[in-house]
């Protein structure tokens, strides 16, 4: 990640669902919507990540110039930042990675209680 960073890219994302990119286990639901958030942008709006919903990324210290994170809870953030640096015209890539749940089934996301601010964040990258 850091290489590419050194070769001119702002934000580097490991990525899911990219070809190479694997998520084993999870509930069902988090891992549909998730996949379906990180797809579409992908191929709906070209961004240059399959999976913008992970939070498991390497940014230049540089694009927080320019970018104001509004996020208040959850793993939104992640997502809002790549969006907003995306329209801002910021490199990005990405690069496979394995993904494994927790085999105790334990998670700190909280579907509920996050989804509306996943889809308020989601819907960024149709603003003008």
């Amino acid at each position: 990640m850091y290489k590419l960073t050194q070769q001119g890219y702002d934000i580097v994302a490991a990525s899911r669902y990219m070809p190479g990119g694997k998520k084993i286990g999870g509930p069902f639901i988090k891992t549909f919507l998730s996949k379906t958030a990180g797809l579409t942008l992908h191929w709906f709006f070209n961004l240059p990540t399959h999976d913008a919903t992970n939070a498991y990324k390497m940014y230049k210290r540089s694009i927080f110039k320019d970018i104001t994170i509004q996020s208040t809870g959850g793993f939104e953030y992640s997502l809002e930042i790549t969006l907003k640096a995306f329209k801002k015209g910021k490199k990005i890539t990405e690069i496979p990675t394995e993904w494994h749940d927790d085999p105790t089934g334990k998670s700190n996301f909280k579907l509920l209680a996050w989804l509306p601010k996943y889809i308020k964040t989601y819907f960024l990258v149709l603003k003008k």
